[in-house]
């Protein structure tokens, strides 16, 4: 709920956001199974629905400070959930496998994690 409106706070993902959740769940059910897969998927993106009521709940990224555009993030096993405030509410920016390098994240040719 935005405390200066009292509207709701929507949670809008990026394109690349949702291919990386994409990408994300084609990986686990080809190597876990589709149970672990639709399992991690929901968990991400349940992780999201706080930031109805705590949009600034996730830490300041870091590594994307340099961008100026507030990136925070939220982190659900393996995955950093990288979001900022707009306008229009919570912007879902990426899902990133923090077992990778992080210095990847800022990488303007990164295809969607798996």
């Amino acid at each position: 709920m935005n405390p200066k409106t009292g509207d709701l706070i929507r949670i809008i993902w990026s394109n690349f956001a949702s291919e990386s959740l994409k990408e994300i769940y084609l990986y686990h059910k080809e190597v876990a199974s589709e149970s672990i897969a639709k399992r991690l998927k929901t968990n991400i993106f349940n992780t999201t629905r706080q930031l109805i009521k705590h949009p600034l709940s996730g830490q300041i990224d870091e590594t994307l400070a340099t961008l100026e555009q507030g990136h925070r993030y939220l982190v659900k096993g393996n995955y950093k959930i990288i979001y900022r405030k707009i306008k229009e509410g919570i912007l879902i920016t990426d899902i990133f496998d923090t077992r990778q390098d992080p210095i990847k994240i800022n990488n303007p040719n990164r295809k969607p994690s798996r």
